[in-house]
């Protein structure tokens, strides 16, 4: 478990760099106007996330400590929304749809609701301006 946890830590770190630079160059080459460099490390590491998922627990044979680094540490540091990805796909896998389609609706309402409650509560304490 603690050797699990140091690299899931490792991992991660590299990931958000990963994920920080990504998405410095794609807004230097788009612009500020939309989120593009968001957009673009969600959608890479969706990609990855079901590229990954499947190859390591099928025809590659990886070891659960790295395998969980990469998929945990590696694409949680570098985007969450990989995470969202693949487990509404499983949902969808396992014929669940309605809870499938209770966890995107949940997982954006509640999300965006959430960002919208923490802007408000520091303009409230702290005065500070949000956009």
């Amino acid at each position: 478990m603690a050797l699990n946890a140091l690299l899931v830590f490792l991992a991660s770190g590299i990931g958000g760099v990963l994920r920080y630079a990504l998405s410095g160059v794609m807004h230097s080459w788009w612009g500020p106007t939309f989120p593009i460099g968001t957009l673009t490390v969600n959608v890479i590491g969706c990609f990855f996330m079901g590229f990954l998922a499947t190859a390591l627990t099928g025809p590659v044979i990886m070891r659960e400590e790295y395998r969980i680094a990469i998929l945990v540490g590696l694409l949680g540091g570098f985007t969450t929304f990989s995470s969202f990805g693949r487990e509404t796909m499983t949902l969808v896998g396992d014929g669940e749809w309605a809870l499938a389609a209770m966890n995107v609706i949940l997982s954006n309402g509640l999300g965006l609701a959430a960002v919208w409650a923490g802007a408000a509560l520091s303009i409230r304490l702290y005065g500070a301006g949000a956009s």
